[in-house]
């Protein structure tokens, strides 16, 4: 990842003593803010706090609702850096989480780089069934190469490995 400039602001505050006609006196203060693009901010902020590739997938097809071309919402991203910035945020970060599981080994996905054991609520291999019922909702709108095909086979071994599992071996 490459460096962010940073950028120094100065800002010029008003000051006034009273209202009696006194003179005005400016103050010049130094302010430094590191300038990021949308999805910089995307994946260092948001998706760093989430666990697991999967739950980042998930999180980021929530922001579509059901309906898979519709626009993601995003109030914060498309605040700061504007709505088309947003969307195009939202979609690359989707669009390469979504590539990263797919050449993500089964045996590295196995132990926990697509799930966090320890952020589920529920055993893994019923998250993992979820996660299959649900796959077409987790696809990001652009592939980019990517197949449906092997995306649903890499959710499918995963559920059979963690269904399979003993339990003392990490199930994901």
């Amino acid at each position: 990842m490459r460096e962010s400039p940073t950028v120094v602001l100065w800002r010029r505050k008003l000051l006034t003593s009273d209202l009696s006609g006194t003179h005005r006196a400016f103050r010049n203060r130094k302010t430094s803010m590191t300038l990021r693009s949308a999805y910089e901010d995307l994946v260092g902020s948001t998706l760093a706090s989430i666990s697991g590739l999967f739950a980042k997938i998930e999180y980021l097809s929530s922001l579509r609702g059901r309906d898979a071309s519709a626009p993601y919402q995003h109030w914060g991203l498309a605040r700061v850096y504007g709505e088309q910035a947003a969307q195009q945020a939202l979609a690359e970060a989707h669009r390469a989480l979504f590539l990263k599981v797919l050449r993500t080994s089964l045996r590295e996905l196995h132990r926990g780089a697509g799930v966090r054991k320890e952020a589920l609520s529920i055993p893994a291999q019923d998250y993992l069934e979820e996660l299959r019922a649900r796959r077409s909702d987790l696809l990001p709108a652009d592939l980019d190469g990517g197949s449906v095909r092997h995306f649903n086979s890499v959710l499918r071994a995963l559920s059979s490995l963690a269904k399979h599992s003993p339990p003392s071996t990490p199930l994901v």
